[in-house]
């Protein structure tokens, strides 16, 4: 049976968690309004739910173990985080961000990042790997991870709101420096890019994604 008095708490922890996702949630948010944001989360959404497949049917082991297979995602998503840092760092000193508004950004972009955001991140797939099999009830295996993966994307949508308001409201309150914001964004995704790089391969520990 599942222990959903654990699973939920702990779980909506791994939502909420400050990662390269929810960052682009809060500028998007900021940038473009929280329906925007919500729309474009849908991306990391679609990202996850075969990567909770793809940890259920035991693949998460295969790459917790392979430290081949785990250093090549983590220097493409890497790479793809920094990358998306200069891109904001460079709109921030071409654009008045103050002038923007929802529909200005392209949505496809905005969509493709969150989705790749989270498939670069191989750390997700081991937080379903080593988090999940301790909530699951062995005697209705598949079940269970129905149940539990349709928990986390839900709870990951209501954390992707969040976020998604947070920035809004960040936007409103700065109006005239959303430059800053901005380029604090872009410093941020090369952040989680920089720390994404120099993680090394972990064991069976649940991380933040």
């Amino acid at each position: 049976m599942i222990d959903l008095a654990i699973f939920i708490p702990a779980c909506f922890a791994i939502n909420l968690a400050f990662g390269p996702n929810n960052l682009l949630a809060i500028t998007h948010g900021a940038q473009a309004g929280t329906g925007f944001a919500l729309r474009a989360g849908m991306g990391r959404i679609l990202a996850f739910a075969p990567m909770i497949a793809i940890s259920a049917i035991g693949l998460g082991v295969i790459l917790s173990a392979s430290a081949l297979v785990f250093t090549a995602i983590k220097i493409l998503g890497a790479a793809y985080l920094v990358w998306l840092g200069i891109k904001l760092l460079r709109a921030s000193a071409s654009a008045d961000l103050s002038d923007l508004k929802p529909g200005s950004l392209e949505f496809r972009s905005a969509f493709r990042s969150e989705m790749l955001v989270a498939v670069g991140n191989p750390k997700a797939i081991l937080v379903f790997a080593a988090f999940f099999p301790q909530f699951v009830a062995v005697e209705s295996y598949a079940q269970s991870y129905l149940i539990l993966g349709g928990l986390f994307l839900a709870m990951e949508v209501v954390a992707l709101m969040i976020y998604a308001i947070v920035g809004r409201f960040a936007a409103r309150a700065a109006s005239q420096r959303l430059h800053w914001f901005q380029r604090a964004s872009g410093f941020g995704m090369i952040g989680f890019g920089l720390l994404l790089l120099l993680t090394p391969k972990p064991g069976n520990q649940a991380l933040a994604v």
